[in-house]
């Protein structure tokens, strides 16, 4: 990661294409314009872009007009973080602005901060194992406790010693386990409640953009907790 000199940042866009729920959104003067929020399943390279042109369209701006690029960049699926990332970057090095990446599961966590609880957000990782992470909130000051790891629900549940609040679209299909093996340590979020919204991830990027922490947009890749399939050696 480099560091930039602080600008005034005027427009700046999130976009998260970490799973099958895609989110953008657009933030003006740090305050939220438009936001779109959707399930996409695997088709983030047909929907992305012209999604993006309708938020501007909604935000009565122009490509020209963003100063600055915010992504999430995983864990998450392959395809849809290179779409995402791929994007990101293209309109960061067209308009010369800087550009920032947030680890995804950071994201999900951070929209329940307030409840100052600790935060495990649960990804699918395929092969019955789980893509996960511990946040809080103490003291007024965001924190991540755990790292972001690859494991199955009994090894996370090993690791939970207090009430824990669980989110992320893969929570609610492991919450019979956590809740089994937890008990009261279990809190579970409301589906309904649950989305990954790309307002979120533009208010942890924003904090970096102010602090002049950027990231190169020549280098920057993915994070993949699991290397991609075509990657793997061949047993």
């Amino acid at each position: 990661m480099t560091r930039m000199g602080k600008r005034n940042h005027t427009m700046l866009v999130a976009i998260d294409t970490s799973t099958e729920i895609a989110s953008l959104a657009l933030v003006r003067e740090n305050v939220l314009v438009a936001e779109q929020t959707w399930r996409t399943a695997r088709n983030h390279t047909v929907e992305l872009l012209p999604a993006l042109q309708n938020l501007l369209k909604l935000a009565k701006a122009e490509t020209k007009d963003l100063t600055g690029v915010i992504v999430a960049k995983g864990p998450g699926s392959f395809n849809g973080l290179r779409v995402g990332i791929s994007a990101a970057k293209g309109i960061a090095y067209s308009l010369s602005i800087p550009i920032v990446a947030v680890n995804s599961l950071e994201v999900e966590a951070y929209q329940f901060a307030e409840t100052g609880l600790p935060i495990c957000p649960i990804f699918s990782a395929g092969r019955q194992e789980i893509a996960t992470a511990l946040f809080q909130q103490r003291d007024g000051k965001w924190q991540q406790l755990k790292s972001g790891d690859i494991m199955t629900v009994e090894k996370l549940c090993n690791d939970i010693h207090e009430k824990t609040l669980f989110c992320g679209e893969y929570a609610g299909f492991v919450a019979p386990q956590l809740k089994s093996l937890l008990n009261e340590k279990a809190v579970m979020v409301l589906p309904l409640s649950d989305l990954r919204r790309a307002g979120y991830l533009a208010a942890l990027g924003a904090k970096k953009l102010a602090a002049g922490e950027v990231d190169d947009v020549a280098t920057l890749q993915a994070l993949y907790l699991r290397r991609p399939p075509i990657g793997e050696k061949k047993k």
